[in-house]
């Protein structure tokens, strides 16, 4: 692929698919590049209707890595936006942390199997700090950084604070905080430095990061050359919305009183407003090491970018879309597990078939049928509890994958999984099960087997942990 920064005249386009297309930036840079690139907006749901035909629409399911290798057949560049995603599933046992792991290396594992070439992960910027010293969020931003760069498709990473601009949750957030209080009692992490960068300049790096063989395996990290404090930051908003506020600071960091102020008066999602806040703890500027230089920049300044995120009414155009209805109450749980011992999955997979019966000895036998059918049996009933089939073509020694293929505990036979997986270089083992319809109602579900699954887990987590010079 050339590294130019966009197709040239009468060259054929690259195609360049975006993971979170319907989100604040994926959005934008549909609605700016739809002419450039041939675009393919990646979404859960079936499009109804395109407001872009020259915009292709592909349904996939990220949790999957085969839904998600098939929507990314054909794709020479991906853009990753995916933070957080919300629950696909009625009760979803696992952290956000452990929720974009898991996704970050599906997504990575596909695109290798699609044979993309490049991926751009949008991320935020890291403070210069040992990675245990990083905020929860932080740190869930380096770890999908690394697992998205893990595979052979070429990672460029761009790492960025707020971006000031039209629909941005981050901030409205700062606008809400303005329109609403005519006081702002700030607390100390509002003397944090942090370096905004408008939505314009956000897409024009993006822009010049595709298909260019020159930020291959590169991070970059982004912000107008302005560093200023929150405070600041809520102060010069203030004056261009022609405000008048009274801002002073308090000497205390009260995360909790945080998150409620933020959350009360800046009309944030309690799932943003937890993860940012932690992060405001850190000074979030542009390392001069990893500054973009690849291209010359006449960055907007703060003032001149706040202006535009406020005159701007109109948002992009998206499709309409429609949800394929399933069965109301399903189960997602992830559960990570130190790695101690570097074991791969299949051991993994294999000791956990041992264990399980054994731990509950008493009480359940494993019964093996065949070489791949596995059913957890109580020692006196005929009929398996549960049953998982190895599924052997979708599986290798990093990942072990196995179909929840009957038991009287569950209500649909056709569609979970389990799964036992390595992430971060085999640091982790993730546990995770998927889409599992239980046959208990649900009251009874939540407060006996779903509890139990997750003290299971953890027990075998311990065990794990002793045996891991094995």
């Amino acid at each position: 692929m050339s590294s130019s920064t966009s197709p040239t005249s009468g060259s054929p386009k690259i195609t360049v698919a975006l993971a979170g297309a319907g989100g604040y930036i994926g959005s934008w840079f549909i609605e700016q590049y739809k002419d450039t690139y041939q675009l393919i907006g990646l979404s859960r749901g079936k499009v109804k209707s395109n407001p872009y035909p020259e915009v292709e629409w592909r349904q996939v399911e990220l949790y999957s890595i085969t839904s998600t290798a098939e929507a990314l057949q054909g794709v020479d560049v991906a853009i990753y936006l995916v933070h957080s995603m919300s629950a696909s599933t009625r009760l979803n046992q696992g952290s956000f942390e452990d929720t974009d792991l898991i996704l970050a290396d599906n997504f990575s594992r596909a695109a290798e199997i699609a044979g993309i070439k490049q991926i751009i992960y949008l991320g935020g910027l890291i403070p210069d700090e040992p990675e245990e010293h990083l905020s929860r969020h932080l740190k869930s931003r380096l770890e999908v950084e690394q697992t998205l760069g893990s595979r052979t498709a070429k990672l460029t990473a761009i790492r960025a604070s707020i971006i000031v601009g039209p629909g941005g949750s981050s901030f409205d957030m700062i606008k809400n905080l303005v329109q609403k209080l005519p006081v702002l009692m700030c607390p100390k992490w509002t003397n944090s430095l942090t370096q905004p960068i408008s939505l314009r300049d956000t897409l024009d790096i993006i822009n010049a990061c595709i298909g260019n063989s020159k930020v291959y395996n590169r991070v970059f990290e982004i912000g107008s050359p302005e560093v200023m404090s929150y405070r600041d930051m809520l102060a010069r908003t203030a004056k261009v919305m022609g405000k008048k506020r009274l801002i002073f600071s308090v000497p205390v960091f009260s995360l909790g009183f945080s998150k409620f102020w933020v959350g009360l008066f800046g009309d944030t999602p309690p799932q943003l407003v937890s993860p940012l806040v932690e992060s405001l703890k850190h000074t979030l500027v542009v390392n001069p090491i990893h500054a973009f230089k690849e291209k010359e920049m006449d960055y907007l300044a703060y003032e001149a970018a706040v202006k535009v995120a406020l005159s701007t009414t109109d948002r992009p155009k998206l499709p309409r879309f429609k949800y394929k209805k399933g069965l109301k109450n399903t189960v997602r749980s992830l559960q990570r597990m130190t790695n101690l011992g570097r074991h791969n999955a299949l051991w993994v997979a294999e000791r956990y078939a041992l264990w399980l019966p054994f731990f509950f000895r008493y009480i359940i036998r494993g019964k093996l049928r065949g070489t791949d059918v596995l059913g957890f049996h109580l020692l006196w009933g005929k009929e398996p509890m549960l049953e998982l089939t190895h599924v052997p073509d979708r599986s290798d020694s990093q990942r072990q994958l196995f179909y929840i293929s009957g038991g009287w505990l569950v209500k649909r036979y056709d569609y979970g999984w389990l799964e036992f997986r390595e992430v971060l270089d085999s640091k982790y083992i993730i546990s995770a099960i998927h889409e599992f319809a239980p046959r208990l109602p649900w009251f009874i579900y939540i407060n006996t087997q779903a509890r139990l699954h997750l003290w299971v887990m953890n027990r075998f987590q311990k065990y794990l942990e002793k045996k891991a010079d094995l």
